[in-house]
Formats: C-alpha cells, structure tokens, sequence
C-alpha cells in the first residue's frame, strides 16, 4: 500500500480532475441510493469506498476525508495521526522518526499538493478527527450533508 500511497502523491494532478470529474456522480448516486434504500446499503457503500480509496490511496477510513487537500496523501497515514503538518520530528532525509523506512506523509502531501490546481487548500487549518466516525464512509457523511 506504501506503493499506491507514493504514485497517488505523484499524480496528485491527474488525480484531483479524476476527482473533481467523479465526486459529483458519486454524491449523486449515493443519494439516490439513500433516498431509495434508507441506510440499508450503508455497509455496502463503506466497503465499496473503503476498497476503492484504500487500493490508490492507502486510505485509513477516519471518515472525513482530506485527501483532495493534503496532496492525495492521507494523513491518516502518519504514525502519529498528525492532521496538519508535519511533526518536529520529520529526520533531514524526509524519512519519520518513528517510521524510517517510510518518507514523512506531510513531505508527501505538501509535494502534491504542490502540483494540484487548488493546491493551496493544504494551508486550511482541519479539526482534530472525530474518532467516532472511524471506520465509516465520507461519501455517506458528504452526500447527507452530515
């Protein structure tokens, strides 16, 4: 998964209008099948983005999405669950203290969101992670404005 989580950052363009093309149907048939379903496929739904994102993201489900802000790099994804920016101890290699072998996700991040159209959305300030939405979907969460 470090794989994908590394190609994601480095296309993070081509990713973001992939994005900004898709996020409009997905939130459209999400609501349709809410409308006409209830919360009766909301599991299915979970697994479907959890599989998807997971697979080119390496996605944590923390169940508020940041990913078209930080880069296409999850920043769940950080040893210490740091939501923005990186921590003091990034080592001069860019690699994590806590983590060696693994690059700094901020590193990563900021690298994409380098390359993005609204790549200055990293620099908004995100609320610490609700961690009762762990495990759930933010399609769901967008797609009923919750």
């Amino acid at each position: 998964m470090y794989a994908a989580r590394l190609w994601a950052s480095r296309h993070s363009r081509f990713l973001e209008q992939v994005y900004h093309a898709v996020n409009p149907s997905i939130l459209a048939i999400v609501r349709g099948v809410t409308k006409l379903f209830g919360r009766r496929f909301d599991g299915a739904m979970t697994s479907i983005e959890a599989a998807a994102k997971g697979v080119l993201f390496d996605c944590k489900m923390c169940g508020d999405c940041v990913l078209s802000k930080t880069g296409m790099a999850c920043p769940m994804n950080c040893p210490k669950s740091i939501r923005n920016g990186p921590c003091g101890g990034v080592r001069a290699n860019g690699r994590c203290e806590v983590e060696p072998n693994m690059r700094c996700v901020w590193i990563e991040a900021w690298n994409g969101a380098a390359r993005m159209k609204k790549g200055d959305a990293i620099n908004d300030i995100e609320f610490a992670v609700d961690h009762r939405r762990t495990g759930s979907s933010s399609w769901l969460r967008l797609a009923r404005n919750e």
